[in-house]
């Protein structure tokens, strides 16, 4: 395939996606943003009268960027999971790619673009509705820095959606993953709380957890302030999204689970 050809097929997968993320916007959104709200309301709004502040800042903007990754990491590895899963189950159109003269890297970026995209769009929103709940007033530390984790992150929730996406054999285990594993490591990451506010030994736990860096550095991105360095952060980044994109390149180049 000629570069030109490269483009269209990846324009039309992206296309695809993204008339049918708004086509569906009940779905792909709504949640997200209803959920958000109830956050908002229970952890900043009646919790946060009681706690007061966190790390120097008020509760409710504490936990706004923490929020706002969740959304985001939901939403992406939600795209991606769901839309390998109805390409290969419902639609077979992954037979067609396979044989076709697509690339493996092409394939992979047309699955996850419309997940970054979701994924910044919900996080997009959920930002906005944050907003009523401080006033209409939210500090910003960093917007490079904010911009960069969050497509970053989108990117690799996307990419870890593709891998689920590949290895569900029905609807159960495109849920499996996200109620299980992602939920308990999203909740776990330090999103209402400073790891300075746990004993010693969920202090180790937390460090395990690569969703706690993530968070941080969006975090810092707002306000300025964090649990562990940027470099760190982005060098766990760096690591996860350099090891997710070698599984699904070898998984969509090996056809491993898709041939029949």
């Amino acid at each position: 395939m000629n570069g030109y050809r490269k483009w269209i097929a990846f324009y039309t997968m992206l296309r695809k996606d993204i008339v049918r993320i708004f086509r569906i916007w009940v779905q792909t959104f709504l949640p997200s943003v209803v959920t958000s709200v109830l956050y908002f309301s229970v952890f900043g709004t009646v919790l946060g009268s009681r706690i007061g502040t966190m790390q120097g800042v008020d509760y409710m903007t504490f936990v706004i960027p923490g929020l706002v990754m969740l959304a985001i990491v939901t939403s992406a590895y939600a795209n991606s999971s769901f839309t390998f899963f109805q390409s290969k189950f419902f639609a077979r159109s992954i037979d067609e790619m396979l044989v076709s003269p697509m690339p493996p890297w092409l394939i992979i970026a047309g699955f996850v673009s419309g997940g970054i995209i979701r994924g910044i769009l919900v996080g997009t929103l959920v930002m906005i509705v944050s907003l009523f709940f401080t006033g209409l007033q939210l500090a910003i530390h960093n917007v490079l820095i904010i911009f960069g984790f969050a497509i970053l992150t989108s990117l690799v929730f996307a990419l870890a959606g593709l891998v689920n996406g590949v290895y569900a054999k029905s609807i159960d285990g495109i849920n499996l993953v996200p109620t299980f594993v992602l939920t308990p490591l999203v909740y776990l990451g330090g999103i209402f709380y400073s790891v300075h506010n746990l004993p010693g030994w969920w202090q180790a736990i937390t460090y395990a957890n690569p969703l706690f860096y993530l968070i941080n550095g969006f975090r810092y991105g707002f306000l300025g302030i964090s649990d562990v360095s940027i470099a760190t952060a982005v060098g766990i980044l760096s690591v996860l999204i350099v090891a997710l994109v070698g599984v699904n390149w070898y998984l969509i180049r090996t056809g491993l689970g898709l041939k029949q």
